[in-house]
């Protein structure tokens, strides 16, 4: 049997019985992580300042996890509970898959910290899981392996995290990146000199910003996966 401390935090009960009976919930503190976060990032989180922000002591954070890490996964949990996963699936895969993958950027963008999770093992959290089962929902019908549409989802979700950053880092619009990219590439294959870059610049279909970017790239991915012919 797994030592109670060792079991994830969502095997675990609300509170440890340390101590008297708390005042606060696992909702509210990742409420006050999540303001932290958003305003100065995941630097700006710490159990001393989640416990300030709710008027409680610091080490009464302990009575509800363990260490920094556990905290982290409430707020992940916490943030993906906000995506909607109820609209019902139209039986497109391509379609509906295109429309989460929107939902969840515009998440990531709301919440930019989530960003710098994604980078290493994020763990699995009740909302998480029901983001896994309505997405997996929509492959329903989609005639590959389990393994290939976890694959998949994993896929989907590396591309919106990927487009997001590049987003977020360039510091203006995606349509005024993009056409800043454009520009100086027009510039340097206009010089000569690099005649496979001309050759698949003048060949590809310029794009009118990260929407549709999203999308082309999305289900070529996908596609490949989904549908491996």
């Amino acid at each position: 049997m797994v030592p109670e401390k060792s079991r994830s935090i969502w095997l675990r009960k609300e509170r440890s019985g340390r101590g008297p009976v708390p005042e606060h919930g696992r909702d509210q503190i990742a409420a006050a992580a999540i303001e932290l976060a958003d305003a100065g990032g995941l630097d700006g989180v710490s159990t001393r300042k989640v416990a300030a922000s709710i008027g409680a002591g610091a080490t009464s954070l302990y009575r509800y996890v363990e260490n920094r890490d556990e905290l982290l996964e409430l707020m992940l949990d916490a943030a993906i509970g906000q995506l909607e996963l109820t609209r019902p699936v139209s039986g497109n895969w391509r379609s509906d898959l295109t429309g989460l993958a929107h939902d969840l950027r515009s998440l990531y963008r709301r919440h930019p910290w989530m960003l710098d999770l994604a980078q290493g093992q994020t763990p699995l959290t009740p909302n998480s899981v029901e983001f896994l089962e309505y997405a997996l929902s929509i492959l329903t019908r989609v005639q590959v392996p389990g393994q290939l549409k976890m694959e998949a989802i994993g896929l989907l979700n590396g591309v919106v995290v990927l487009l997001t950053r590049l987003e977020l880092s360039a510091g203006r619009s995606p349509q005024a990146w993009q056409a800043a990219q454009v520009d100086y590439l027009t510039a340097v294959v206009a010089n000569g000199g690099h005649p496979h870059l001309a050759d698949a610049f003048r060949s590809s279909t310029p794009s009118s910003g990260s929407v549709e970017l999203l999308d082309s790239v999305l289900l070529r991915v996908l596609s490949g996966v989904l549908d491996p012919g």
